[in-house]
């Protein structure tokens, strides 16, 4: 029942979530005065900024490389995820336009390495400005922080919420929940439902939850037998999240 309970909890987060994103992205798009910048706008206007166009599946950085740069998503989207001893890899984030990350030398104060495994989850266009560059505009301008914060804790929320996904032990249920982030965070509503604007190929599902490629393409399988989603090239739509969320509790 908790299970349920969260992931329907989750879904019903995604109008919010949405328009919130919504908005940040019709403020970032747009023409800027002094009073009203935005991160895009403070990146952009630092010394030694770049444009970035990464494939999918691509490595932005690895762990243990040097935290030079700090990443701005433009377009598409962005998983972080932890690798262990083991070989095992985590997943502890999917992030979305205009997600900040990369930010480790900010918060130590001092030059340091990479602490997670940064891939293009599909295609994405990143800015990328050096550390040096960002820590001198938050000496100059205390705003800059302030726009560096609200950055963070929007990371701090997907990193719960991946981790919340995870949690789950049942694979159909993870499947589940991770689709009903996805909804949440990268979700257009139509007539028939919530479409996943993201191109997702199984292999690419598989290797965030955890899972294998032919798994997730039985269980996609069976979500579409049962008339609750429907895949239309590799684009999900979901036609009832909360239904889907009561079928997997």
């Amino acid at each position: 029942m908790n299970n349920e309970l969260n992931m329907v909890t989750s879904y019903r987060g995604f109008t919010r979530f949405n328009q919130q994103r919504n908005s940040q992205m019709a403020v970032n798009s747009s023409s800027s005065t002094p009073s009203t910048k935005t991160l895009l706008d403070v990146l952009k206007s630092l010394d030694g900024v770049s444009t970035e166009i990464v494939d999918r599946s691509k490595t932005i950085f690895f762990p243990g490389d040097p935290a030079e740069r700090v990443f701005l998503i433009r377009r598409g989207a962005v998983r972080l995820s932890r690798v262990y001893e083991t070989g095992e890899e985590i997943t502890v984030a999917l992030l979305r336009e205009n997600s900040l990350f990369g930010v480790l030398s900010l918060l130590t104060g001092h030059r340091s390495d990479r602490f997670y495994h940064a891939i293009a989850f599909t295609r994405v266009e990143l800015i990328a400005a050096p550390a040096t560059s960002v820590r001198h505009a938050i000496e100059q301008d205390a705003s800059v922080g302030l726009l560096l914060l609200q950055g963070l804790s929007s990371r701090v929320l997907q990193t719960e919420t991946m981790i919340e996904t995870l949690t789950h032990r049942d694979m159909s249920s993870r499947l589940a929940s991770f689709l009903l982030v996805l909804c949440r965070d990268f979700g257009v509503p139509g007539e028939k439902g919530v479409t996943i604007d993201l191109r997702l190929s199984h292999q690419a599902i598989a290797e965030a939850i955890g899972s294998t490629r032919v798994t997730i393409t039985r269980l996609l399988g069976e979500l579409k037998s049962s008339s609750l989603l429907a895949i239309d090239r590799k684009k999900i739509t979901i036609f009832d999240p909360i239904a889907l969320a009561k079928r997997f509790n």
